[in-house]
């Protein structure tokens, strides 16, 4: 009798091992810089590249072991809030308002060209996604006069025309924008056998949408303030969607803060589902990393999903602005403030 309480005491000890082990953590790989990252683009498991406030760029090519920091010349004031980066020599990065600017790279960051400038009065871009074929590119921006401001770009963002959406599909509320927190309120779904993109973008302040294509649907997520509303969505392709938000003001309620979505764009029809255990407070960016593994962060901490976003746990309460994980790799990374960097383990 000894002897099998012995092995079952020595089998529980090591279940209990494997399964703290097994725990997700947040490591960090950089932080202490004053610079706020809210842009970032892993572009595989070594290429990782962040931007920021004060013209800051970030960039490894050794899966975050090392970072360099460049600062743009004649942009130090500025704030790159998105990035999209194609290799460890080829990016674009977005620096949000007056003058709303996009700028590109071809030599790993050591000069920037000029690709887009848009001085109109107001003007303050949110973010930026390109499809899978790294051609075809979507920005967007704060509604002008009550209109949703987007500009496309087909050469890898070498050149981009600004889409007239004076029509009523992209007529917005007062008080209805886009939050610039994480570079993920807007995915560009390209068919390559059909040769059409699903632009898909969400929508916050005193009302919060779900734009697809050419029909928006409320969405069930806090809404009537400024301050609340979607901030990020991901998309599977399963027709699966997960969008995340809250109220930054308030940023541990955790109430109204995650939506579940099934959607059918070409029949614009679309599913919403609440999840069981939301995530714990205002989350900025959602991504997956599985069907049916997800994480999402923001600044109150980080959780993560394994059932597809109906149950989420918290891992950690460090603040993080945005998560990526490898477009072509597994690794997951984060960026926050303070030059924060830090990657997914164990999950």
């Amino acid at each position: 009798m000894k002897l099998l309480q012995k092995i079952l005491f020595v089998l529980i000890v090591i279940t209990v091992t494997k399964s703290q082990a097994q725990k997700p953590i947040i490591n960090i790989l950089d932080s202490g810089r004053k610079t706020s990252l809210r842009g970032l683009s892993v572009v595989d498991d070594n290429i990782v590249w962040a931007s920021g406030s004060k013209g800051t760029v970030a960039k490894s090519l050794n899966g975050g072991k090392t970072f360099e920091w460049l600062t743009v010349q004649g942009y130090e004031q500025r704030d790159f809030r998105d990035v999209e980066a194609f290799d460890a020599n080829t990016a674009l990065i977005m620096a949000i308002a007056e003058p709303a600017t996009i700028l590109k790279t071809k030599d790993g960051g050591k000069t920037w060209k000029k690709v887009f400038e848009d001085t109109t009065k107001g003007m303050f871009l949110d973010a930026m996604d390109f499809a899978d074929d790294e051609k075809h590119g979507i920005v967007i921006g704060d509604p002008i006069k009550n209109y949703v401001f987007i500009a496309l770009t087909e050469d890898s963002g070498e050149t981009w025309k600004t889409l007239d959406t004076r029509i009523n599909e992209y007529k917005t509320n007062d008080s209805e924008a886009f939050f610039a927190a994480s570079g993920t309120n807007i995915k560009l779904v390209w068919d390559s056998a059909m040769e059409i993109a699903d632009e898909l973008y969400v929508s916050g302040g005193k009302k919060s949408r779900l734009f697809v294509d050419d029909y928006s649907i409320e969405l069930p997520i806090i809404q009537g303030k400024e301050s609340t509303g979607a901030n990020s969505i991901a998309v599977h392709e399963s027709h699966k969607a997960i969008i995340v938000g809250g109220d930054f003001m308030h940023d541990t309620v955790s109430s109204q803060n995650c939506v579940l979505v099934n959607l059918n764009s070409r029949a614009k029809k679309t599913d919403f589902s609440q999840p069981q255990t939301p995530p714990h407070g205002y989350r900025s960016c959602v991504e997956y990393i599985t069907a049916n593994k997800l994480i999402t962060c923001g600044i109150s901490g980080v959780d993560v999903s394994k059932d597809g976003g109906m149950n989420w746990e918290l891992i950690s309460t460090q603040g993080f602005h945005v998560c990526q994980k490898a477009k072509k790799g597994s690794k997951v990374f984060l960026a926050g403030a303070n030059g924060k960097i830090a990657m997914l383990s164990d999950f």
